[in-house]
């Protein structure tokens, strides 16, 4: 998986010399350092300070998630990017242009979603049409005369109603949602997008950790004492394209099934230890995916990608140039 490891079992994480040793039924399988930026623990996995010192000189962060496939925290090795002036320069962004950003994040989920929309229109899903008509006529209208962040909140939260609401038509039956429910999910697509939206939020952490930016400090989020809500902000713009388009992918392909790939108990669904592999392979795939970038003339992966929207805040903060996060259409 190139620069990310997952840990899906049970078993203990230790330093072995120079290179990550993990314990598991009395079998050690190896890590080395030189090629891992980043581990996510979906499992109980025991540690040691040895090892935690040993992450900190190497700049390895190490996500950890819950039996309910939710995020829990970070390892977050000290940082080396962090820069004084800059973070009063973010911490300024965020008192006089916050609103500027806010509506910047939004207007690319629309257009990331009418693309999205847009593929299954053309592929013969004509009802998808109401919600394609709606972006282009009244979503954006609607964004523009929003003026406080709770407005563009409501006005995000309809965007993705709309998107979920077209689920009935892109997927097959046993996969449709009644609501968005996620502590913890209570159906298979529900459970499907909270660890989509988790392993892109751990994703974006690690991303904007190899920054300047600091990722307490964001704008359509409220800035959060439990979480890190700058990669709440900076992923936002890649739901549609990494998240969804994986789920439509696996689901629409039969390569996760109900009745193989999940547990399934009175109040809640999680993905199997099978179902998680497959879901992480096909992520990594899509994040690693190249596309042609148009402005850069060159083939980026998604996610470099990532790591570029992060540089267009740095510069809107630190030059007031516009702010565009990533457009699926326009490859930039």
């Amino acid at each position: 998986m190139g620069s990310t490891k997952y840990i899906t079992s049970m078993g203990e994480l230790t330093r072995k010399d120079n290179s990550l040793c993990f314990r598991k039924d009395g079998k050690n399988v190896y890590i080395p350092v030189e090629n891992t930026k980043e581990i996510y623990c979906l499992s109980e996995v025991s540690i040691n300070t040895k090892l935690l010192d040993f992450l900190s000189r190497n700049k390895i962060t190490v996500h950890f998630f819950n039996y309910y496939d939710g995020y829990s925290g970070t390892f977050y090795p000290r940082d080396c990017y962090n820069s004084g002036r800059f973070l009063v320069k973010q911490v300024d962004a965020y008192n006089t242009k916050r609103l500027i950003i806010a509506k910047s994040i939004v207007e690319s989920i629309g257009k990331n979603i009418y693309e999205v929309l847009y593929h299954y229109y053309k592929h013969d899903k004509k009802e998808v049409k109401e919600t394609i008509d709606w972006i282009k006529e009244e979503f954006y209208e609607n964004l523009k005369n929003a003026n406080q962040i709770e407005q563009i909140l409501q006005v995000e939260g309809e965007l993705w109603q709309r998107f979920y609401s077209n689920f009935k038509y892109m997927l097959p039956e046993d996969f449709v949602m009644n609501k968005r429910v996620k502590r913890p999910p209570d159906n298979p697509i529900n459970a499907l997008i909270s660890f989509g939206n988790t392993l892109l939020y751990a994703k974006t952490i690690t991303t904007i950790y190899h920054t300047h930016l600091d990722q307490r400090i964001s704008f359509l989020h409220a800035p959060s004492e439990r979480r890190f809500s700058l990669s709440l902000d900076i992923s936002e713009a890649f739901k549609p394209i990494l998240v969804f388009k994986t789920i439509f992918d696996l689901v629409n392909n039969r390569r996760i099934q109900v009745n193989k790939h999940f547990d399934k108990k009175v109040n809640y669904c999680l993905l199997n230890e099978e179902g998680r592999k497959i879901f992480i392979t096909a992520f990594e795939e899509r994040l690693e995916s190249v596309f042609l970038h148009g402005k850069l003339n060159r083939k980026v992966s998604y996610k470099t990608a990532i790591k570029l929207d992060c540089y267009k805040l740095i510069k809107f903060i630190l030059e007031d140039v516009d702010f565009k996060p990533f457009d699926l259409k326009e490859k930039i």
